[in-house]
């Protein structure tokens, strides 16, 4: 059994059938084809490595080309991009320039503003006051007032016009900083846009870390076109130069308003000087007037008191022969009978006593009238002496007091405004192109 299951498997092996057999012609036909295609081949590859040959040579020369294009286009660009960005430098400087002028004017503003508010108000208001404190008829509503209260009106309305003036000067410098922020903000995207530009100028196709982009976004992501980007440029050119030409009238209107401001307080100081010249001298010349009237009043109150001194005397001597005229005829009265006649001696006597009455009588209302018109000299003397001491008071605060102090304080503030215009564009150009140094 086991013999025939052997013969069993190998019965089932599968013998392959015998290769087949060519003829001779098909052997010489096969080489001849073999011979034909590889004759086929190596014209194909022959033409195939000319056109390659020459495909390579015309990309090389088209990306050469190309990059050629290239560069010089990103030349023209790197040119076009510093023409732009001296421009934007230049225009920024001069808005500079014009910054720096125009806060050299604000300063000068301030500066009026302050010595008008601080200075020439304070001291027409302290004068105000000052003359408030004259005594009794010098408390006048005179020429010198009515100066003073124009005077403080003029200057608040140059405080208000200063005030104006300062807060356009405020705005302009504002407005000129916007310029320069934008400018600023421009020229550091180009200045971006140069370091960028310059190193794609220095790449080569042999440089390092080249990579290839395989993303799917678009390889030109720009939206702004050329026409927009130099629109912006000269958008910024245009405002800039926009700016300054509203800020250089302004810098003229602001030396002519500041003139005017000067020019008015100057008038207007002056016409209160000369309210107060006249004024002084006027009081002056009442002052003397009156002294002189004290010294007349005092030499007739002097005579007078001598006067009435001699009168009282006169009058006490008479009464003493009064009294003796009286003795007298008493003594006579005491006559023993008939010699108590009426005689020459006794008549005589009797008119003497009514004479001395007569004369007493009359220096009596001499006395009287002596007393009181020395008693109406002395209330003379003393109004005079109080009007000579109300004027005193009035020269002391207008001359003394309030002389020196208004003309020496108010004169400094109105000489600063002057001196303020002084300041010449030249100094302002100095003073902001030292800034730009030092930035």
């Amino acid at each position: 059994m086991a013999k025939i299951k052997s013969l069993t498997d190998q019965a089932s092996i599968v013998v392959p059938p015998p290769p087949s057999r060519f003829t001779l012609n098909e052997w010489h036909l096969n080489n001849c084809f073999r011979y034909r295609c590889c004759i086929a081949q190596q014209e194909l590859a022959d033409s195939l490595l000319s056109e390659s040959q020459r495909v390579c040579e015309l990309t090389a020369e088209t990306a050469k080309s190309n990059k050629e294009e290239t560069d010089h286009r990103l030349k023209e660009k790197l040119e076009d991009i510093d023409f732009r960005k001296k421009e934007l430098l230049r225009i920024r400087k001069e808005v500079l320039l014009e910054v720096d002028a125009l806060s050299i004017y604000k300063e000068r503003i301030m500066d009026a503003l302050s010595s008008v508010k601080r200075n020439a108000l304070i001291i027409s208001e302290k004068c105000l006051v000052a003359r408030e404190h004259r005594l009794g008829i010098d408390l006048v509503h005179d020429q010198v007032e009515v100066e003073l209260l124009k005077e403080c009106d003029v200057i608040k309305g140059a405080e208000i016009l200063l005030t104006r003036i300062l807060e356009q000067t405020q705005e302009q410098i504002r407005r000129l900083k916007a310029t320069l922020y934008y400018m600023d903000h421009d020229l550091e995207d180009k200045e971006n846009n140069l370091r960028i530009d310059k190193h794609n100028l220095t790449l080569k196709e042999t440089s390092l870390n080249l990579s290839l982009y395989h993303g799917t976004a678009r390889l030109d992501p720009s939206v702004i076109t050329l026409n927009e980007w130099e629109m912006q440029t000269n958008k910024n050119i245009i405002a800039a130069s926009k700016e300054m030409n509203s800020a250089r009238p302004m810098r003229v209107y602001i030396d002519t308003m500041i003139k005017q401001t000067i020019d008015d307080l100057n008038s207007q100081k002056n016409a209160t000087d000369e309210a107060f010249r006249k004024r002084i001298e006027e009081t002056k010349e009442v002052k003397t007037k009156l002294e002189v009237q004290h010294s007349e009043i005092m030499r007739q109150a002097s005579e007078m008191t001598r006067n009435i001194t001699q009168i009282e005397k006169s009058i006490a001597e008479k009464e003493a022969y009064m009294a003796l005229a009286h003795t007298r005829l008493g003594n006579r009265c005491q006559r023993p009978g008939l010699e108590l006649t009426k005689d020459l001696v006794e008549t005589f006597l009797v008119k003497e006593v009514y004479d001395l009455r007569e004369i007493v009588k009359e220096l009596q209302q001499k006395l009287f009238e002596l007393q009181a018109s020395l008693r109406y000299l002395l209330k003379t003397q003393i109004q005079l002496e109080e009007d000579i001491n109300i004027k005193t008071n009035t020269l002391k605060i207008d001359e003394v007091d309030f002389g020196n102090t208004y003309f020496m304080e108010r004169l400094p503030a109105a000489f600063l405004l002057v001196g303020m215009l002084a300041i010449t564009m030249d100094v302002c150009e100095l003073s902001a192109l030292q800034s730009l140094r030092s930035v």
